[in-house]
Formats: structure tokens, sequence, C-alpha cells
């Protein structure tokens, strides 16, 4: 057999041969059947960590108000700090003044929701314990200070149970080795004032927002219960 026969011949099997493959391959798998993805969902399609659905209202220059319907609460809270959110709960960053001479590199709230019971995180350094009223409500508090290799740390929670939701208000600030931005005698002390001076200014501004702290009610669907179904 000639050259060029036999070379005719093998294109024709493997044209042949690719139109069966593709038409199996195209026949088997469904745009929206996932089972012949190892019932995986791809990327395009797989779903987002929820976040919970909210609102923040304007009352003046200087607050708004954070309103979550999901969660069922809403607090005030100053409109310079920074708000993002999560599926559980909210967080605030709050500014700091970088005209003072100080190390604070860490001011942030969090604000979380659980169908759980409520539990402060097992600490060995609890600086005070007490409790906070809230409208009709008395809140669990506990604070914390350590310093661990020349960093201070300074923390305040609050927790309010209702029946099975627990709420947990967190506080935390840090405060950067002063060897970081090298400072010594006066520079130093005068950091230190204003380390001081501001943890506690952002530790009365939460406990503020958290005495601003309202249940709420999201919009109530209807009762199936109680629901005639109609016929159609």
């Amino acid at each position: 057999m000639k050259k060029s026969t036999i070379s005719v011949v093998l294109v024709i099997v493997i044209i042949i041969v690719g139109i069966l493959v593709f038409g199996r391959n195209s026949g088997t798998v469904n745009p929206g059947d996932n089972s012949g993805m190892g019932g995986a969902m791809n990327s395009s399609t797989t779903p987002s960590t929820p976040i919970a659905s909210s609102e923040v209202t304007k009352i003046s220059s200087k607050v708004s108000t954070y309103h979550n319907d999901e969660l069922g609460f809403s607090v005030n809270y100053p409109n310079v700090w920074e708000k993002s959110e999560t599926s559980s709960g909210v967080s605030f960053i709050m500014p700091i003044d970088q005209s003072q001479v100080s190390t604070i590199a860490k001011l942030q709230i969090d604000i979380s929701v659980s169908s759980s019971k409520c539990a402060f995180p097992p600490v060995t350094t609890v600086k005070d314990r007490g409790t906070l009223a809230v409208g009709s409500d008395n809140l669990n508090m506990i604070s914390m200070a350590n310093t661990v290799q020349g960093r201070n740390y300074f923390d305040r929670m609050y927790s309010l149970q209702k029946t099975g939701i627990c709420y947990i208000f967190a506080f935390s600030s840090i405060a950067q080795s002063p060897t970081v931005k090298k400072l010594t005698g006066s520079n130093l002390t005068q950091a230190q004032n204003n380390n001081k001076a501001i943890v506690n200014t952002a530790d009365a501004a939460f406990t503020d927002m958290v005495k601003s702290f309202t249940f709420v009610t999201g919009p109530q669907g209807k009762d199936e219960t109680q629901v005639v179904p109609v016929k159609k």
C-alpha cells in the first residue's frame, strides 16, 4: 500500500475516533448537573459566606446607628469608625491620632452573636469583673491587661445572654514596644501618658456604644400553619 494511501486512512480513523469521543462526552455532561464533577460546585456557583442584612442611619454629623434585623440588634457609633461585617456580627476600627506621640497600633471593637451559652475566654490575667446595666438587662464584664514581648494589651468584654442567644461585645487595644519607635527619655514618658489617655478614651467610647445597644425585630413572615393553601 502506498504511503499516501496509508496517511489518508490514518487521518480518517483519527477523525472518526474524535467524533465518537466528543459525542460521548457532550451527551453525558449536563450543564445543570454537578454529578459529572464529583458533586462539587464550581467557583462561579459556590455560595460565599452570607453577610447579615443591615443598614446604617446617620443621625448626626458625628454619630450613626448600625441596625441589623437578622441578628436582632442596633447600636450607635461615631461616624469616624470604620465598619466591616461578617455573617455573625460586626467590627469597628477606631482611628488613631497619628499627630500624638504614642505607640498605639490597634483599637478595635467586635460584636458577635451566636446561638450558644455565653462564656468569656479562659484567661489568667483578669484585671477586674463587674456588670453594666443596659435598659432592663445586666451585662457581665471582664477586663484584661498584660504585656508580652514589650507590647501592651488591654481588652474589655461584655456578654449578654437572651434565651439561647449570646451577644459578646469586645474592645481590644495593642500598644507596640517603645523600641519600635526608638522612644527614650521625655518622649517615652509622653508616649506612655498618651497611650493611657488614648486607650481610656476609646474604652469609654466602647462602653457608650454598649449602652446604646437595643434589640430590634425584623419583618415577620406569615405563620404557615395559619395559611390556607390555594388550589391551582
